[in-house]
C-alpha cells in the first residue's frame, strides 16, 4: 500500500503563506501523479491542484490559480503545496492523494489518500 502523510497546516492570518507537504512511502513515488483536495465543514470536497507523475503537467482550481503552486521532489518522495495570499475561504482540511501513472486530472481515479492537515485562515 501507499502511505501518504500530510504536514504543514496551521493557523495563519489572511494574506499569509503556508507550505503543505505530503510524504509518500510504500510504493514507487515517481509512478504516481499527486493531487491536493480540500473539504471544509458542510461543503463538498473540491480539487485544488495536481502534478503528473512525470512532473511535466499541473492542474489548478480557478479559485487558487496564481496563489498556490504544486511541486514534487521525487528524491524525497514528497509533494508540496505552496500557498500564498491566503484567504479565509481557503480554510479547510487539505488531503493529498496519489494516482498511478496519471496526469493528475481530477476526473481520474485517485487510489490513495492521506488523513489530511488542517489549514485555518483568520481575518
Amino acid at each position: 500500500q501507499v502511505q501518504l502523510v500530510e504536514s504543514g497546516g496551521g493557523l495563519v492570518q489572511a494574506g499569509g503563506s503556508l507550505r503543505l507537504s505530503c510524504a509518500a512511502s510504500g510504493r514507487t513515488f515517481s509512478s504516481y501523479a499527486m493531487g491536493w483536495f480540500r473539504q471544509a465543514p458542510g461543503k463538498e470536497r473540491e480539487f485544488v491542484a495536481a502534478i503528473s507523475w512525470s512532473g511535466g503537467r499541473t492542474y489548478y482550481a480557478d479559485s487558487v490559480k496564481g496563489r498556490f503552486t504544486i511541486s514534487r521532489d521525487n528524491a524525497k518522495n514528497t509533494v508540496y503545496l505552496q500557498m500564498n495570499s491566503l484567504k479565509p475561504e481557503d480554510t479547510s482540511i487539505y488531503n493529498c492523494a496519489a494516482q498511478y501513472h496519471g496526469s493528475g486530472s481530477p476526473r481520474a481515479l485517485y487510489e490513495y489518500w492521506g488523513k489530511g492537515t488542517q489549514v485555518t485562515v483568520s481575518s
